[in-house]
C-alpha cells in the first residue's frame, strides 16, 4: 500500500495529499495517453540524503512526452526543483518518486484536442519492490502468456501509461499462478523484460542483456551496465531465448523499484544455485554503495539535499 504523505506537488504548487484530485472525465484515465517516472531517493551513509539519477529520470520523463507529442508546461529544470521539494517539505531523507505528466479534461473522444497538460509529483516512503528477501534469496519467475509490444504498436521507447496495461496482465496472471513476477517476450519469441524491469543473465562471468529494442532504457539498466563494465565483466547487448536463461548460471532484474533482485527459479527451472550467484551479489553490493553516496566515482549520478 502507497504510504500518505502530507502534501503533492501539483501543477506547480504544493497542495495537501486528499485535494491532489482530478476529474472522472479526465483525458488520459479514458485513453492512457499519459507518461510517468519512478525515481528513489536514498538515505546516505554520511547522514545526507540524494535522489539517484534525478536528471537523467526528468530527462527521459521529458522524452517520454515529446514522443507522445505532449508538451510539458515546464522545463527540466522545474521539475528536477519540484521533485526535492515534494521530497523536503514531506521530511523524506528517502523515498520514491512518482512524476505524472497526463492530459486533464476538455474534449473527450480519442483525439484530446487542446485539453491541458497537468503535471503532479507525489513522493512516498516505500521499501524493496518485491519484497526485503528478494533481494537476497531471490524470485521465481514465469513466462507470461502475453507478448511484450512490437516496437510499431507501441512507443517502447516513452514511459507511457497505455503501455503498462501490458504489464498489468502479465503481473496479474503470474501472481494469480504463484510467481513473484512475469517474464515478456518479445514479438519475435525472444526474452524482452520484466512487467516493469530490465533483465540481465550471467553465464561464464559474461554479463547478457536485452538490446534496446522493444525494451524501455531503463536507467537502473544503464548503471549496472556501466558498473559491471568497471569491474572488469564482458557487458553484452544481444538477443537471447528463454532456454537461454535457463540455463544461464544467475539471472537478476533491474530497475528502479527492483534495484538489483535476483531470480532464483523461472517457469520451473532452477537458475543456477537457486540463489544470488556471486556477480549478482557484487553488482547488488556495489550498487547500493553507489545510491548511499559510498562510491565517490559516481558522485556525479547523486543529486544531493537536505532535510
Amino acid at each position: 500500500m502507497v504510504q500518505k504523505s502530507e502534501k503533492i506537488w501539483f501543477d506547480g504548487r504544493l497542495v495537501p495529499w486528499d485535494e491532489a484530485n482530478v476529474h472522472v472525465l479526465t483525458h488520459t484515465l479514458h485513453y492512457g495517453a499519459g507518461v510517468f517516472e519512478g525515481i528513489r531517493a536514498y538515505e546516505c551513509a554520511d547522514g545526507g540524503s540524494a535522489v539517484f539519477r534525478l536528471e537523467d529520470h526528468i530527462r527521459r520523463l521529458l522524452d517520454s512526452a515529446h514522443i507522445l507529442g505532449l508538451t510539458v508546461p515546464f522545463d527540466k529544470d522545474e521539475l528536477v526543483e519540484a521533485c526535492v521539494e515534494v521530497l523536503k517539505v514531506n521530511g523524506f531523507s528517502s523515498g520514491y518518486l512518482r512524476p505524472l505528466v497526463f492530459i486533464g479534461t476538455g474534449a473527450m473522444g480519442v483525439h484530446p484536442g487542446d485539453n491541458p497538460i497537468r503535471v503532479a509529483i507525489a513522493a512516498w516512503q516505500w521499501g524493496a519492490y518485491l519484497g526485503e528477501e528478494a533481494l537476497e534469496k531471490g524470485i521465481r519467475v514465469r513466462t507470461s502468456s502475453f507478448t511484450r509490444h512490437h516496437v510499431n504498436v507501441m512507443m517502447t521507447k516513452a514511459k507511457a501509461c497505455g503501455n503498462y496495461v501490458n504489464s498489468v496482465l502479465a503481473k496479474v496472471e503470474a501472481v494469480k499462478d504463484g510467481y513473484n513476477e512475469a517474464l515478456m517476450l518479445d514479438t519475435q519469441g525472444f526474452v524482452s523484460e520484466a512487467s516493469g524491469e530490465n533483465i540481465f543473465i550471467v553465464r561464464d562471468e559474461a554479463i547478457k542483456t536485452t538490446p534496446l529494442t522493444s525494451v524501455l532504457p531503463g536507467i537502473t539498466r544503464n548503471s549496472i551496465m556501466a558498473l559491471a563494465a568497471e569491474l572488469g565483466y564482458e557487458v553484452l547487448e544481444q538477443l537471447f531465448t528463454r532456454d537461454e536463461l535457463y540455463i544461464a548460471d544467475e539471472a537478476f532484474f533491474s530497475g528502479t523499484a527492483a534495484e538489483v533482485t535476483p531470480i532464483r527459479e523461472v517457469d520451473h527451472r532452477t537458475i543456477g544455485q537457486g540463489k544470488a550467484g556471486p556477480v549478482t551479489r557484487l553488482l547488488q553490493q556495489e550498487f547500493f554503495k553507489i545510491v548511499k553516496g559510498e562510491n565517490p566515482d559516481y558522485a556525479s549520478w547523486l543529486h544531493r539535499y537536505e532535510i
